[in-house]
This record gives C-alpha cells, structure tokens and sequence, in this order.
C-alpha cells in the first residue's frame, strides 16, 4: 500500500471517474476526500467503502466548485482533519452542447467556474502544503477536448484546452519542489456525464440515439470501444508513484486512438 500516510482530495468523486480515482488511492492505503453532488445516503455508503478499504479515514466535503471560498475551506479541513492533501484531483466537470449562437450564458460560465476555474482555486489552496512537504501530486481530469475541438461543445472546449495550459504552467512553478502536476484526456468514456450528452446531441444534430452512439461518440475512436473508468484511474495511480516522478507537465492522451490522427 504505497500510498499508506498520503492524504487525496478528489473533486467531483461521488460516481464516474471521480468514485474510482478515490477507490484506487483507497485501495493503496490514502486517506481520501471526496466531493460532489447527489444521494446523501449513497454518498455515506461509498465513504464508509473508502474508509474500509485504505483503513484510514475517509470524509465527504460538499464544496461547491463554483464557489472558491468552498473549495479553499475544502482543503483546509483536509489539511486539519486528515493532513497533506498530498494528492488532488481536479475532476469535477459538466457539459452543454449547443451551437454558439444558441448557448446559454449560465451554461457558459457554469462550466468554466467548475471546469477550470475550480481547478485553479484548489491549485492555488493545495500547492502551499504540498511545497511544505516536499512531495505532492496534481492530477486534472481533461479530455481529447483539450488537444482537438468537436462542434456545439466551444466552452467544454475552451475550458479543457485552459486546463491543459494551467497544468503545463503549474508544473512549471513546482518543478524543484517535488510536485508533480500532469492532466489526463480521455476519450469517451462511458459515464452519467456521457450518457447525459446524448439527449442534446440527438437534437442539435437531428440523430437517433444509436446515430449519436456510433457516428458521433465513438467515430473518433479509432478502437470503437468506450475508455472505462478503470484505465483512467490506473494511469491517475501511477502518476502518483515514485516511478512517475519525472513525468510533469504531462498531458496524457487516454482516448483510443482518437488524438493520433
């Protein structure tokens, strides 16, 4: 259990992507935080599987990401009640598809505040502790939208390609202080943020739901298969390993394919 004493806080980690980078740091024996919306009672049921897992402590904070009060107060309750956070995950993320003329302003600065805006807020809060200890991990959950573009998705777009020039950035800032700060881009994976695209994508582009599965989805996936949640995390997990430690600034493509073209 190498991560044993190490403390993470992952965003947007009560389902998808963000439950399984908490069960693999879990797993490994970290202290883990997680964050995010939904069932109080379904939350309590996968912290106390966190906790039984690491046998370290796991807690929920319900920071809101579009809030950076909240998310600064998130990591100071980490380093107070667990220690570090030695590890982040900039995970949380929403998605609108619509043609730029037809884009709701809301939706607009919705997904910029918890896109990349929170990811900077818990860079900003986290780092301090992290140089302090001399060790520290900072991951961000991209997508193939920071390297290429898709129609009807500009602020998903602009939000993912900001994240990946914030993490070059940061990681250039801890570069001698054993901090390492890389971001990973999946292509699709199958999640309740994917599945919750399809409905607007059927209507901006008139397909039928198998269309959007197979023409739209995968179509840039040169594997057709969907990414899973557990190749994203795995990769998350070596990233926090000894043997990682030169790789920073990294934006590692997850996506079948998809960005080799």
């Amino acid at each position: 259990m190498f991560l044993k004493g190490k403390t993470a806080i992952v965003t947007g980690s009560t389902s998808g992507i963000g439950l399984e980078y908490a069960k693999v740091f879990a797993a490994e024996g970290a202290s883990v935080m997680i964050n995010g919306f939904g069932d109080a009672a379904a939350i309590e049921t996968e912290r106390a599987k966190l906790e039984a897992t690491s046998g370290a402590k796991a807690l929920y904070d319900p920071a809101d990401m579009t809030k950076p009060d909240q998310i600064a107060a998130m990591v100071a309750r980490c380093h107070a009640e667990l220690g570090g956070p030695d590890i982040i995950v900039n995970n949380a993320g929403i998605q609108h598809v619509a043609p730029i003329e037809d884009f709701p302003a809301d939706k607009f600065e919705a997904i910029m505040q918890i896109n990349l805006h929170s990811a900077w807020y818990m860079m900003q809060a986290a780092v301090p502790h992290m140089k302090a200890a001399g060790w520290g991990r900072i991951i961000s959950t991209a997508s193939a939208h920071s390297l290429v573009a898709s129609p009807n998705k500009s602020a998903y777009v602009m939000a993912k390609h900001g994240l990946a020039g914030l993490t070059k950035t940061i990681a250039l800032e801890t570069a001698t202080h054993g901090v390492t700060v890389n971001c990973i881009s999946p292509g699709y994976v199958w999640t309740p943020l994917v599945e919750s695209q399809i409905p607007d994508t059927m209507k901006a582009r008139g397909m039928t739901r198998e269309q959007v599965m197979d023409d739209v989805l995968l179509a840039a996936q040169p594997t057709k298969e969907f990414v899973t949640i557990e190749q994203v995390a795995a990769l998350a997990l070596f990233l926090c390993r000894d043997e990682a430690k030169a790789i920073t600034g990294a934006n590692l493509s997850v996506d079948g394919g998809w960005t080799a073209a």
